[in-house]
């Protein structure tokens, strides 16, 4: 388990393989991949799991919706929170048929997935021409030398959101 939490494996996790039921869904988000690319998306897809069974699906529709956040791993988390009712899918594994960039394996954690499984890795997607080193070096980077600037403007107004949030009664934690 890495520190995160969450449990990925795949060729490139050090975490025991994948069992016979895990082939059968990354199978099922493989073909989603492979079926998506005809439709005129992107070669991604993936499956929640929970108990057994599928709760939701999602392929890669970045360029068929304009939203370059419609990665398949995030179209698949929001349709099974939407089936499930909750912004938690604790006791679920996400089946994707590739290694999940940082924002896909960020939104599985936020989203608080127990298990991920992949079955290409960022090799073979860097291969097909969807390279994510950059982010990955980017994040090894000092901020300072981003290309695109990331910075905090504070003032003493900076974190009244956060106190409204801890006074508010009503919130719901997550």
């Amino acid at each position: 388990m890495n520190p995160t939490g969450l449990r990925t494996t795949g060729e490139a996790a050090t975490a025991a393989a994948p069992t016979g039921t895990d082939q059968v869904f990354l199978d099922l988000a493989v073909r989603l991949a492979v079926e998506n690319v005809s439709g005129g998306g992107g070669p991604f897809g993936a499956v929640v799991v929970r108990h057994g069974a599928v709760v939701a699906t999602g392929v890669n529709r970045v360029t068929a919706h304009n939203d370059p956040t419609a990665h398949a791993e995030v179209q698949a988390i929001r349709a099974a929170c939407t089936v499930l009712g909750t912004f938690t899918l604790a006791g679920t594994t996400l089946y994707s048929s590739c290694e999940p960039c940082p924002m896909c394996l960020a939104s599985s954690l936020w989203a608080r997935v127990e298990r991920v499984v992949f079955a290409a890795d960022r090799h073979d997607a860097a291969r097909g021409g969807f390279d994510d080193r950059a982010f990955y070096d980017l994040f090894d980077t000092p901020r300072d030398e981003w290309r695109v600037p990331v910075q905090q403007r504070r003032d003493e107004n900076s974190p009244a959101p956060f106190r409204a949030w801890l006074a508010h009664g009503g919130r719901v934690d997550y």
